[in-house]
């Protein structure tokens, strides 16, 4: 684990990543009280590189064996998370090979969320998410988002078909029928219209330290239920029949075929994209700018008979 933060209450903890008031530089803080452990990550505008998703899956095995019953993955001020990393795998010698890396990474540490059987698991979304990230997030037992942000669970967009065991992890949350739209229109979703749809269980009207402030009380409220240990069985009965009608590592498989088309084939191409993930990526990389906004946004130019996706 990079960081056991030191401060002697969840206030001080939580100001260290609402206000960047840690005594060290750091992406990873982790804080414990009252039977619920705080997992904090802040990762710079939500990208997280092949290195970042090692850390964060070995610190959340680490939080796993510390004697709580409740752990709250957290945030920090500006994004939950937003998928791989573009800039990283733009970079790499080999963008395919890193990108296939940093898919593989990725899906590791959502694999540790939805196979915890110790703990109930709370995502709490401060900041916006996008693919992967919020992908990431649904793999927790309930999750919780801050009024105003927005998730994008989408990603062919960014030329992709996704990972992060999102076949398995969307419909679970909002049916199959649902999850395919969200995937094919790609439009954002608001948190009181994720709250509609179920992606999540709540919107809290707070910002900040009250954020956390409620967080904590849900966590706690949470970590006291007098059929906790109730839950966790039923949990465990639930992902132990999910197993039998379809393993993980089916899902996982079919995702990563798609998505060897998306970094190894330039004729691999998604109509919401219109190019190819690596020339989509070195577009969002250097800033290039689209023709024209997607009809899917420009409502007001879809009575004009424009084609554009």
């Amino acid at each position: 684990m990079d960081i056991l933060y030191e401060g002697g209450s969840k206030k001080a903890f939580f100001d260290a990543i609402c206000l960047g008031s840690a005594n060290t530089y750091g992406e990873i803080w982790y804080h414990e009280e009252n039977d619920v452990g705080y997992l904090a990550f802040d990762f710079y505008n939500g990208a997280m590189d092949t290195a970042k998703c090692w850390r964060l899956r070995d610190a959340f095995r680490a939080v796993r064996h510390r004697p709580t019953r409740v752990i709250v993955l957290s945030c920090g001020m500006d994004f939950w998370s937003n998928g791989i990393h573009l800039h990283v795998i733009k970079a790499a010698e080999d963008p395919a090979e890193e990108a296939w890396k940093n898919i593989d990474a990725i899906n590791d540490l959502v694999q540790e969320i939805i196979t915890t059987d110790s703990h109930l698991v709370i995502s709490a979304l401060l900041g916006n998410a996008a693919a992967g990230g919020l992908i990431m997030a649904l793999a927790a037992d309930e999750i919780y988002a801050r009024h105003g942000i927005v998730v994008n669970p989408h990603y062919k967009t960014m030329g992709l078909y996704g990972s992060e065991y999102w076949t398995y992890l969307l419909p679970r949350r909002v049916g199959w029928n649902e999850a395919l739209a969200m995937m094919e229109n790609c439009l954002p979703i608001g948190a009181e219209e994720a709250h509609e749809l179920l992606l999540i269980d709540g919107v809290i009207y707070s910002d900040g330290y009250d954020f956390y402030r409620h967080i904590a009380q849900l966590a706690e409220r949470l970590s006291n239920l007098p059929d906790y240990e109730i839950k966790l069985e039923l949990k465990a009965e639930q992902r132990q029949l999910d197993e039998e009608r379809k393993p993980l590592s089916a899902y996982r498989a079919e995702e990563l075929a798609e998505m060897h088309k998306c970094f190894h084939d330039r004729n691999h191409i998604y109509p919401q994209c219109g190019v190819d993930f690596h020339t989509a990526r070195r577009n969002f990389v250097y800033g290039v700018r689209p023709t024209a906004t997607p009809l899917r946004l420009a409502k007001h130019r879809r009575s004009m008979g424009d084609g554009a996706l």
